[in-house]
């Protein structure tokens, strides 16, 4: 007697539908951290700006929310706003809570909260809240080459290969006294180093995704007193460097608006960037701007290419004040990182298929070559 159709309805919702559908929510809920992470700024940005424009301060309006009990809020802003109640001000309230918002916009926010005008750096924290969209759009590229080429068995079935198939086809045609193919013995030879290969590419690839679904707080951990691997690493990456510029030039701006002295405002700029690498250029900077060079010349420890100074310069003369200035750099600056972000992703996901499919089609053509070798010479028999 057979089961019924409900019973089979049933096993397939339990052993695959249902496994589908949470694998399909777990990737959906890890390539979209970084696009959470900017909405939960977003929204408390937008919670102090509201405030402010009511005359309220950072602190008073962080309470009065809190006391609406608004559970999509999260956690961590009552957590924030318990702080704050104790007489915590806002950047001694943000330290006690670091996960609430990313380390660059607690450091703008500290730095209104020091010149006394927190609504003076809301337009360059909202000005990094455009950098979770390219990283989400970079992740896919790297999502697509996970599911469908890197997959975790790809290591595996190599490592089979080079360790029980391909000794065993050389013994067979040595038994069969059947001389090897030339590419087949070579790749034989080799099959070790390709199963070498495609683990490492995967272990990289893995990698990759496990820093990225980390975010700030995986990144603190390397942050070693004696050598800060990831700021380190931020400012060799093109894209991350230009937006550290991008966040240390728009705040600089914002300070000189508000007539900060300049050595004051290039280490409050350079705290903003939460960067201790670009901390320590600005240092230099404030150091030669003490001795009497002017702003836009130290600077040149902070660009390279002098377009920053250039501006800075000009943005002394004009009456629209230095933020006003800056904003068509700004722009180019967010841009240009932008389309490298996307240009390297879109290479290095390219040449991991590349690299995995030479491999593979390597591994096939030796396999149906020592297969046809067989075939032939047990014909011969």
């Amino acid at each position: 007697m057979s089961p019924p159709d409900g019973v089979f309805l049933l096993v397939w919702l339990v052993f695959w539908l249902g496994p589908l559908c949470l694998a399909v929510w777990t990737g959906y809920f890890l390539v979209s951290l970084p696009l959470r992470r900017q909405e939960r700024a977003r929204f408390f940005l937008d919670l102090l700006e509201q405030g402010l424009r009511e005359g309220r301060t950072p602190e008073q309006t962080i309470v009065e929310v809190s006391r609406s009990r608004d559970n999509s809020l999260g956690a961590r802003f009552h957590l924030l706003a318990a702080h704050v109640e104790t007489g915590l001000r806002l950047g001694q309230a943000l330290d006690k809570v670091p996960r609430l918002l990313p380390p660059r916009i607690t450091g703008m926010l500290k730095a209104g909260e020091k010149i006394g005008d927190v609504s003076r750096v809301l337009p360059a924290c909202s000005q990094f809240l455009k950098d979770g969209s390219s990283q989400t759009r970079g992740a896919i590229n790297y999502v697509v080459v996970l599911a469908l080429v890197l997959t975790p068995a790809a290591p595996a079935v190599l490592q089979v290969l080079s360790i029980f198939v391909f000794p065993k086809f050389r013994m067979i045609l040595n038994e069969m006294e059947v001389t090897t193919p030339p590419f087949a013995s070579w790749i034989i030879g080799q099959a070790d180093l390709f199963a070498l290969i495609a683990s490492m590419l995967s272990i990289c690839l893995y990698l990759a995704a496990l820093i990225y679904v980390g975010g700030p707080r995986l990144a603190s951990w390397f942050q070693w007193r004696v050598f800060p691997l990831a700021d380190w690493l931020a400012c060799r990456l093109s894209w991350q460097r230009k937006r550290l510029q991008r966040d240390f030039a728009s705040l600089l701006g914002v300070l000189l608006d508000a007539r900060v002295p300049e050595g004051q405002a290039v280490e409050l700029a350079a705290a903003g960037t939460g960067n201790s690498v670009f901390h320590r250029r600005a240092a230099r900077v404030t150091i030669d701007v003490a001795r009497g060079a002017k702003l836009s010349e130290a600077l040149g420890w902070i660009d390279d290419s002098g377009e920053f100074r250039w501006r800075l310069s000009n943005a002394g003369r004009s009456g629209d004040g230095f933020r006003a200035a800056l904003n068509g750099w700004l722009e180019a600056l967010d841009a240009k990182a932008f389309q490298q972000q996307q240009a390297a992703a879109h290479v290095v996901t390219t040449l991991l298929v590349l690299t995995n499919g030479v491999l593979v089609g390597a591994l096939v053509v030796a396999t149906f070559q020592s297969i046809v070798a067989i075939v032939n010479a047990g014909a011969l028999w």
